[in-house]
């Protein structure tokens, strides 16, 4: 993506790979994938000044992805701008926001380190076997977030299921395709109220 200023001029924009220091050279040619979303959360502390409410909105797009099933948002797809040049910088708004699971066999996060290094070994996904409400918690947690604040993020998801419903009746896909859609997005729906200490 680019972004652009009043004038016509580009922003300045680095994904987080760059930000990583990381290219192909030095970490194979999966290197957008070779990260957790726990270490992306550690450079916005380290990059972007405004790291709380970022942090908050960064949450938000990593359940937004696995909800809908999006395999493919690796670390080139978040970036930070800075549109003055001073050091202001933020995080891109989101994009490259897609079920690629529809198209293809994915995995529930890009990441080769998921939410967080080890993260399969939480007692959530280990009972489960795949991510669920405390899963996310946990992750919320580490990134120095609030329980109140990642509760309320979590819920938040729960609503406006009628709405994602009837959209994916009207889109363009074709009728086996939206119906493994929402059957996508009504699993991981349920996954996400599924909460093995009862954090719910």
């Amino acid at each position: 993506r680019f972004d652009v200023k009043e004038d016509g001029t580009r922003c300045l924009k680095e994904d987080f790979a760059a930000i990583a220091g990381l290219t192909s050279d030095n970490a194979g040619k999966d290197f957008k994938y070779s990260y957790s979303y726990e270490e992306i959360a550690r450079l916005i502390d380290q990059y972007i000044p405004a790291n709380i409410p970022t942090k908050e909105n960064f949450f938000r797009l990593v359940v937004f992805n696995y909800l809908f099933s999006n395999g493919d948002a690796h670390l080139k797809n978040f970036s930070r701008i800075d549109c003055k040049g001073e050091g202001d910088a933020f995080l891109a708004p989101a994009y490259d926001l897609v079920n690629t699971a529809i198209h293809v066999e994915d995995s529930d996060m890009a990441l080769k380190d998921g939410l967080y290094y080890g993260d399969h070994l939480y007692p959530s996904y280990a009972t489960y076997g795949y991510y669920a409400y405390d899963d996310f918690y946990e992750f919320g947690k580490r990134i120095g977030l609030l329980p109140a604040r990642i509760k309320r993020m979590l819920s938040g998801f729960q609503q406006n299921a009628f709405e994602v419903e009837y959209l994916v009746s009207k889109c363009f896909l074709n009728e086996k395709m939206k119906k493994k859609y929402l059957e996508m997005y009504r699993d991981k729906k349920k996954r996400l109220v599924t909460s093995l200490q009862k954090l719910i």
